[in-house]
């Protein structure tokens, strides 16, 4: 089993506006009730992890485009190989409390994109709050997403005729 050793935790930091976010070192296991982030595709994957290589989350979207309910799953399966983010949860409630918390909605079937996504799932968790800095950036950059989507949907990949860079 990998090790815990919170002293080959912070592999690189930065500052969020929700706190401090590092890696994970390989084979490392997160904290117990640590806010860990995946990035995907279009977007980073939250979760809570819930001690021995388990991680509740939100699995919305994750796997498809039909929204699933708050499931817990191994570390593995969360991560798919990607590298792990924590993200501190300076200020929140307690260890214990925060994966009470997570547990409690396990099987709840509200996933909803913009107001009740992983990252509010884990966020609610942590510090009580139902927030999601993704969609908060997101919707103050409509125009950038708007042109980002219709250049991806572009033939080619190039934008349209007409479409500003």
């Amino acid at each position: 089993m990998p090790r815990v050793d919170k002293s080959a935790v912070h592999e690189a930091g930065r500052t969020t506006a929700a706190g401090q976010e590092w890696f994970l070192a390989a084979d490392v296991v997160p904290p117990l009730a640590a806010h860990i982030i995946v990035s995907r595709t279009w977007y980073a994957h939250h979760g809570i992890h819930a001690g021995a290589g388990r991680v509740v989350h939100y699995r919305g979207l994750s796997r498809g485009w039909r929204a699933g309910p708050v499931e817990e799953v191994s570390l593995a399966e969360f991560s798919r190989g990607r590298r792990i983010r924590v993200r501190s949860h300076d200020g929140g409630y307690s260890i214990e409390t925060v994966v009470a918390r997570a547990r409690s909605r396990l099987g709840e079937d509200g996933y909803r994109l913009l107001s009740n996504n992983c990252e509010h799932f884990c966020e609610w968790c942590v510090h009580g709050r139902n927030r999601s800095l993704q969609i908060e950036q997101w919707l103050a950059r409509p125009r950038r997403m708007l042109l980002a989507t219709l250049r991806f949907l572009a033939p080619g990949g190039r934008p349209a005729a007409g479409i500003a860079k």
